[in-house]
């Protein structure tokens, strides 16, 4: 089962990755009340209810990853929850039965002041590295909205190609195999980020949510 993250926390220069956990599950909600956000990721609102139902799925789940985004800076300084620092979402999907080293990743930055500085990309690259790491993800894809150039744009950064256009849901799907050199390059790429333990950074002794 997907519970692999449950306890992960992986530290960037600018983010901060961490488990999906039913703390952050109102911040989310009120994200999610954005059209425009909805309309990014192709979901339908919530209420709160069902948030929390789909965080417990997300967490449970053997076919998601999920972490939260925060931000580094704001939450190293402990002095603010991690709700308070919240920035987006990263996913990855394990979306083929048939191959399990294919991962779709999905990325979303939900803070406006956060969006073209950086963060999603620092986020992406650090859930690859994470995928190719701990998951055995030899190959990623990633489908976007035909509109959304900037997150196009990043991934083709990231040395993803693009591959099919859907006209239908007006979306590109963007791949990328990871090569024994794409491997060198991304683990370079991350090589800064730290690995941590969720417990011992947040919570006392003894105390761990279930």
């Amino acid at each position: 089962a997907m519970k692999i993250n449950q306890n992960t926390v992986l530290q960037g220069q600018r983010v901060t990755l961490v488990p999906y956990t039913s703390a952050h599950v109102p911040r989310y909600h009120e994200w999610m009340q954005s059209e425009e956000l909805q309309h990014l990721t192709a979901s339908e609102p919530l209420s709160l209810e069902q948030e929390y139902e789909m965080q417990r799925s997300w967490r449970d789940d053997a076919d998601k990853c999920t972490f939260i985004v925060l931000d580094t800076e704001r939450w190293s300084g402990q002095a603010y929850a991690d709700e308070d620092c919240m920035v987006g979402d990263v996913n990855l999907f394990l979306t083929d039965t048939e191959d399990p080293t294919l991962g779709e990743i999905e990325i979303m930055i939900a803070e406006p002041s956060y969006q073209g500085r950086g963060f999603g990309k620092e986020a992406t690259l650090m859930m690859m590295s994470y995928g190719v790491r701990n998951l055995g993800i030899t190959k990623f894809e990633a489908k976007i909205g035909q509109e959304n150039e900037a997150s196009i744009c990043m991934f083709k950064k990231l040395h993803f190609k693009e591959v099919a256009v859907n006209s239908v849901f007006q979306e590109v799907t963007l791949r990328l195999d990871v090569s024994d050199q794409e491997r060198r390059w991304l683990l370079e790429q991350t090589n800064h980020v730290e690995e941590k333990s969720y417990v011992e950074l947040k919570l006392p002794a003894g105390v761990l949510e279930t």
